[in-house]
């Protein structure tokens, strides 16, 4: 019992810390993308934000009932579908209206982000728990990590093209990436309840 507690206490810990960094990610993130006009980074910085609401859930969902953790990570995944169509929706009114982002920003940026993310990462890995939350927060640190890669490419193609569809090219794949973590939680949750009543089997 003492090390399942232990262990709780441990979830608890790494959850509060990447939600602290994920909402600060936000702040800097969206304050960034709207000094640079950047839709890449305006997205990353909506995803952080929904990841740091999503960490509060699941940091409330540890120690209770596997059908509440399961809920926490249904919620999980539809909010990250609703941030995927956020992106969507700004991706096509800054084509119509026009933007010009700032490459320089964009690209430091991201490399803070990245780090962050990695740290998150790192952190959420060192658990090694199978808890379907804690697999949730993680796909969402390796999904960040991934667009922060994406946004530095872009900040790049920004400053040397002149143009500002690398911007919302990498929004577009934000978007996918959140579509595609979204659907993986959603199915990891399913899973946990196909599999809950056979291991309650004796």
């Amino acid at each position: 019992m003492s090390g399942s507690h232990h262990g709780e206490g441990l979830q608890r810990r790494t959850l509060l810390i990447v939600l602290v960094l994920n909402a600060l990610l936000f702040v800097v993130l969206g304050l960034g993308g709207l000094f640079a006009e950047s839709s890449a980074l305006l997205a990353n910085a909506a995803d952080n934000g929904s990841d740091a609401i999503v960490y509060l859930i699941s940091f409330l969902a540890v120690g209770r009932a596997m059908a509440w953790k399961r809920g926490a990570a249904r919620l999980s995944g539809i909010m990250l579908l609703i941030f995927a169509a956020g992106v969507l929706v700004d991706v096509g009114r800054r084509w119509i209206v026009g933007t010009e982002p700032v490459g320089w920003t964009m690209m430091g940026l991201a490399v803070i982000a990245a780090v962050v993310n990695l740290i998150c990462l790192m952190l959420i890995r060192r658990q090694g728990s199978d808890d379907v939350n804690m697999r949730a927060a993680e796909t969402f640190s390796f999904n960040d990590f991934a667009s922060n890669g994406g946004i530095l490419v872009a900040g790049g193609l920004v400053m040397a093209l002149n143009q500002a569809w690398p911007d919302l090219v990498v929004g577009l794949i934000v978007a996918a990436i959140a579509v595609k973590g979204g659907i993986d939680i959603l199915r990891d949750a399913a899973a946990e309840d196909v599999s809950e009543p056979l291991e309650d089997t004796p």
